[in-house]
């Protein structure tokens, strides 16, 4: 069912012209608090003269038409939903999971069901670690929507204190390793390398993250495993193994773009990539165009157990898409060295 919308349309008077959007919807508004209406603006909630506008600061004209989306009440705690999880180890304190594409990991605007959250609550009831918050109990960390692989969550609160520590270290000291397979275009000339570059949120795009002077510290270690060269012989893609030091909002997706290589579907970070499935043959660019997501995948999760200290070393084969892409990629390769 589509969630209800409750919908206010304000005019503006000739006193308010040249007033900020969110000063004259908040003195209009009672009911809603400034902070409640600058995050129903940047969500596209608002529109002036049935523009969307995404500025809380617009200054407004008089005679045009704001109207403003007011999405339904939404329980305040997420509810428990029988949502299938593909649960790789678990014990009174943690779950392994291996997740799927299209999984949101928790409660968000756009998002309040249907989530990893909602499924692990009616999985372990009320076990589950709530150091998160209500909308983020057990989650200890966090994979993109259409990112699949190894997560880990927390059952109690001694695990999540114990994990989130051993995230926070990023495996600097401890025995943490997270690690990703990426499948990118192009290829770098060296074999493996580092990238150290801050990032912090897009100075335009509130959804994107950019590297950025000043932001915050972002290290991603890559290796090449695979070079897939095209029907000319350079490179069109490969695979990479990332390594996490850091864990920022779209780290890899971001860093990997820095470098003049983004993962293949990422319409996000390389929208300008697109033309180069025209050097794919026919049964890669199919695999892409199925593929409908960033080519994203963490297959990698080595921990230290919150109460035994064992180290936990768990991998992750590549889902079927992205198995099929590969497949599909390397028989470019195979052509290649052929002709």
């Amino acid at each position: 069912m589509a969630e209800y919308q409750a919908q206010r349309e304000e005019m503006v008077a000739d006193q308010d012209a040249g007033g900020r959007l969110d000063r004259l919807l908040a003195g209009r508004l009672a009911d809603l608090s400034r902070t409640r209406l600058k995050a129903l603006i940047l969500d596209g909630k608002v529109t002036v003269d049935g523009r969307t506008i995404l500025d809380p600061g617009l200054r407004v004209n008089s005679g045009q038409r704001i109207v403003v989306e007011v999405p339904e009440p939404v329980a305040a705690a997420p509810e428990g939903e029988n949502i299938p999880l593909a649960i790789v180890y678990e014990d009174d304190d943690l779950i392994i999971l291996d997740k799927p594409k299209g999984l949101v990991v928790h409660p968000a605007p756009g998002n309040h069901t249907g989530t990893l959250v909602n499924a692990l609550i009616a999985h372990c009831g009320d076990s589950l670690s709530g150091i998160g918050g209500v909308k983020r109990p057990g989650i200890v960390h966090r994979l993109d929507k259409d990112t699949t692989g190894l997560m880990v969550v927390a059952k109690n609160d001694m695990a999540h204190k114990h994990l989130a520590e051993q995230f926070a270290d990023h495996g600097r000291t401890g025995n943490l390793a997270r690690g990703y397979l990426a499948f990118a275009w192009g290829a770098p000339t060296r074999p493996r390398g580092t990238i150290d570059a801050p990032l912090d949120r897009h100075p335009h795009a509130r959804d994107k993250q950019a590297v950025r002077p000043g932001g915050r510290e972002a290290i991603t270690h890559w290796e090449v495993l695979e070079r897939f060269p095209g029907h000319d012989g350079k490179p069109v893609a490969c695979l990479l193994a990332c390594r996490l030091e850091t864990g920022r909002t779209h780290q890899i997706r971001v860093h990997l773009a820095h470098i003049g290589h983004p993962l293949l579907g990422d319409d996000t970070y390389g929208p300008g990539f697109r033309t180069k499935a025209t050097r794919l043959n026919p049964a890669a660019r199919e695999a892409l165009a199925c593929l409908g997501r960033q080519a994203l995948h963490a297959y990698m999760l080595d921990i230290q157990h919150p109460r035994s200290q064992q180290i936990l070393q768990f991998r992750s084969e590549l889902p079927s898409d992205l198995a099929r892409l590969r497949l599909a990629l390397q028989a470019v390769a195979a052509g290649s060295a052929k002709s």
